[in-house]
């Protein structure tokens, strides 16, 4: 067996600047803050329209300050800061229009409701000189900072096959902002596989896709499964299947994403989205064929997880940027908006259904 090293970690700013966060809900809560006192990001203010709670996470987190206003958020904010925006899509361009041309931004995905919003957030950050990046951070996920470099030594070869699936039972109960949308699952959920798959291949030819709803929850009216194909001609095959009511216990649950090459693959169980929010453990598996030796499933263990620890990721990236330690921004708007192009192709996709059975 071959022996080989694997980075599983982002690179972190040599200087990380302040952090002013505007928005301060669950997924603040639950991965932002987390991440960045693992990588010790300093989090100087913050706001959000609900004082009850803005309270409450200065409490649990230590936030220095609190600000009255998105006005006077932006405006005390320290020069050299990072606004960390985690507000809803249709909330973004309003905000963004506020932050001082120059300034650097982390948007919480995805781009806007729709590509239409997308384009008025890409046009605002190339007008004001924003240094914008959305928080696609799955591309930042420990296991899959070391699938990616695995991939890059070439040790599973030319890719061949890309499969996310997800078989679960989502608590769609916890983002009740998402009930009236008219869209939902492709949008918040399976656009981080769609970018994460863009990562890797680029953007695709086009798209085959399918999104509805569950009888079980008619009420989300934004789609509880989808089926999506990206078309990137004879290889690789890229698929992503996904279905959120699957309310039959957790034997049968599954997370995960696969990608086979020509000397080996990988299979990767992302458990978060299994039992979520408390997850259950990932699982980091691959198989290569070495030749002259039974091909055989190994384990590999994996520091850290996509909660919080992706997180990191993705801000960490805008720092070093903004900072000038590196030339890339690989979730930077301008990219972004691929994704969004590509949702947007899925969507249109389902609208128009299948082709009709031809006359027998």
């Amino acid at each position: 067996m071959r022996e080989f090293q694997v980075r599983q970690s982002a690179v972190l700013p040599a200087e990380p600047p302040p952090i002013v966060s505007i928005g301060l809900g669950g997924i603040v809560h639950d991965a932002h803050y987390p991440a960045y006192r693992i990588a010790g990001f300093d989090v100087v203010g913050g706001y959000d329209i609900d004082a009850e709670r803005a309270a409450m996470m200065q409490e649990k987190f230590g936030i220095p300050r609190l600000y009255g206003s998105l006005a006077e958020a932006i405006e005390e904010a320290p020069e050299e800061a990072v606004f960390d925006i985690a507000v809803p899509g249709s909330a973004i361009a309003d905000i963004l229009r506020e932050i001082p041309a120059g300034r650097a931004a982390l948007i919480q995905k995805p781009m806007g409701e729709d590509l239409a919003e997308a384009r008025q957030i890409l046009s605002i950050c190339r007008e004001r000189n924003l240094v914008a990046a959305i928080n696609f951070q799955l591309r930042y996920a420990p296991f899959i900072i070391a699938a990616r470099d695995m991939i890059e030594q070439g040790l599973i070869g030319e890719l061949y096959d890309v499969e996310f699936r997800v078989q679960c039972n989502t608590p769609w109960h916890l983002w009740s902002f998402l009930f009236p949308l008219p869209r939902v699952e492709i949008l918040y959920h399976s656009i981080h596989y769609v970018d994460l798959i863009r990562s890797f291949c680029g953007s695709p030819k086009g798209v085959y896709a399918k999104t509805m709803s569950h009888p079980t929850a008619p009420e989300l009216r934004g789609g509880s499964r989808s089926m999506i194909i990206m078309d990137y001609g004879e290889n690789p095959r890229v698929n992503v299947m996904t279905n959120h009511s699957h309310a039959y216990g957790g034997e049968k649950q599954q997370s995960y994403v696969k990608f086979e090459g020509s000397k080996g693959a990988i299979r990767i169980r992302a458990g978060l989205n299994m039992n979520y929010p408390e997850g259950v453990p990932d699982r980091f598996e691959y198989i290569l064929l070495d030749d002259g030796a039974a091909p055989r499933w190994r384990s590999l263990e994996i520091a850290g997880s996509w909660f919080p620890e992706a997180f990191i990721g993705t801000m960490a990236s805008l720092m070093r940027y903004a900072g000038g330690e590196t030339a890339a921004l690989p979730t930077s708007v301008e990219d972004a908006i691929e994704t969004m192009a590509t949702v947007e192709a899925a969507y249109e996709s389902s609208a128009a259904g299948g082709r009709p059975l031809p006359a027998v």
